[in-house]
């Protein structure tokens, strides 16, 4: 979604009409209109404006990706909200996605309405679901389900398990939301698509494994029947700083590093080799795995961790 363009703040003397321009992007539903001008002044306007779709005109010619999701919720009438994935991303959330949609959630009770044809190629496509749960609003514009809502929808509408895993594991990493939030809404939607999975990944953050990487640590040794390591251990270096070790197996004396791309990089493959000779001063020892090798080679990590913990 391209970028909305920037927007001016009216003055205190300006009114309602442009407040609420300013509120909703720029984005308006017809009805809104009438309450600020006669029909024949909107008729008028309509040519100066864009009409989006059957009932909802954009005030001005920039679609951006503030007025998309304005349009998406609009559109979909009254009671609706941004749902998933976007409305996570508007909480916070830090994560690139191949979506080509915008989710809209309304109540089961809301009068059925298909969301009308969009007038224009510049908008993704827009999906609205139904729940049976109580909605709540978070704060913001355009409103949007609370940020655990929003996760726990994303995960079960996204496109594979590992996504939604993706999505549960950096939300939780980000502190966006608790572990013990999402569980507690997965309890509220008994019958969510991938809800053990969601369950499971928000267990395995409340354990202290945040990165998906950690994850597939944690079910790693679990799965192969290795004694469970302590996760994001504090430890402070040399120069008095607090790090967090990835996983740490106290009476082996043994650190486990999980590297992500990111480690390639100079500036951290340097940072990372001091730590690791630091440890090895002290008299302790570290493996390190790429992330990758998790997945494509696990019995090989797997024959390393046996060695280190001396176990057959």
């Amino acid at each position: 979604m391209c970028e909305s363009a920037r927007v001016v703040i009216p003055s205190d003397d300006d009114g309602p009409w442009a407040w609420l321009l300013f509120r909703q992007s720029g984005v308006v539903t017809y009805a809104q209109a009438l309450e600020h001008f006669p029909r024949a002044h909107i008729r008028h306007e309509i040519e100066r404006w864009r009409r989006i779709s059957h009932g909802v005109i954009l005030a001005g010619q920039e679609l951006g990706r503030s007025q998309q999701l304005w349009v998406a919720v609009l559109a979909a009438g009254d009671s609706a909200l941004l749902a998933g994935f976007e409305a996570a991303r508007e909480g916070g959330l830090r994560l690139t996605s191949r979506r080509l949609t915008i989710d809209v959630i309304v109540p089961a009770c809301h009068h059925r309405r298909k969301v009308p044809k969009l007038s224009t190629h510049e908008m993704p496509g827009v999906r609205v679901h139904r729940s049976n749960v109580a909605l709540k609003a978070a704060a913001g514009n355009p409103p949007r389900t609370t940020m655990a809502r929003s996760v726990v929808d994303a995960a079960q509408w996204s496109l594979t398990d590992r996504e939604a895993q993706l999505l549960v594991a950096a939300a939780c990493q980000q502190r966006l939301v608790s572990p013990e939030e999402i569980l507690a809404e997965t309890g509220d939607q008994p019958r969510a698509k991938r809800r053990a999975l969601v369950v499971h990944t928000a267990q395995d953050a409340q354990g202290g494994a945040t990165a998906l990487s950690e994850i597939d640590f944690v079910r790693l040794c679990q799965k192969n029947g290795l004694p469970p390591p302590d996760l994001q251990e504090r430890r402070k270096d040399a120069s008095g700083r607090t790090r967090y070790l990835d996983a740490y197996w106290h009476k082996a004396k043994l650190h486990i590093e999980i590297d992500g791309a990111h480690h390639v990089e100079a500036r951290h493959w340097s940072a990372d080799m001091l730590r690791q000779n630091e440890v090895w001063l002290e008299g302790e020892r570290v493996l390190r795995f790429p992330a990758f090798l998790l997945r494509t080679s696990p019995e090989k990590v797997v024959e390393h961790l046996k060695t280190a913990l001396g176990l057959p």
